[in-house]
């Protein structure tokens, strides 16, 4: 893998995981986005609908089909925010907490199947790398140096 750049192997990894999740999902007529948003909302307070874009790093077109698509299939149901009258909070249904475990359950497996397979050393480490680009992403340390004068 030494002639992958590191964007790459990001992405390709990515999109492994992607299909792997989505391939599971489907068997339960449902995708990885429907899954990992269960995951995201609170399940005994609810969640607010706007920290979920954020928290699940998806632009809010993508959130809105995805939450009307949950809605349509009983997974959640929307109430105003008491504390904010233009707030929504998005609370699970019992049929979304029963998909909501299934999804944890297979998130979990992912996880103990990786952490078999790797030293923890290789997980800590895998970790801090993947902690540094975040960092300098977030920073703009990539593409938005200033530039050095000649």
């Amino acid at each position: 893998m030494k002639d992958k750049t590191i964007d790459y192997v990001l992405k390709t990894t990515w999109l492994a995981v992607t299909k792997m999740y989505n391939e599971e999902a489907a068997k339960f007529d449902s995708t990885m986005a429907t899954g990992f948003a269960l995951l995201s909302i609170d399940p005994e307070k609810g969640t607010p609908s706007t920290s979920m874009g954020p928290k699940m790093g998806m632009e809010a077109t993508s959130l809105s089909r995805t939450l009307k698509s949950m809605e349509a299939r009983g997974l959640i149901e929307r109430h105003p925010n008491p504390e904010d009258g233009r707030g929504v909070l998005i609370f699970l249904t019992d049929f979304g907490k029963e998909k909501r475990a299934y999804s944890r359950e297979k998130v979990l497996t992912f996880n103990e199947t990786i952490r078999k397979s790797v030293t923890e050393e290789q997980l800590n480490n895998f970790y801090e790398v993947a902690e540094k680009i975040n960092n300098m992403i977030s920073n703009k340390n990539i593409y938005n140096q200033k530039e050095n004068s000649l």
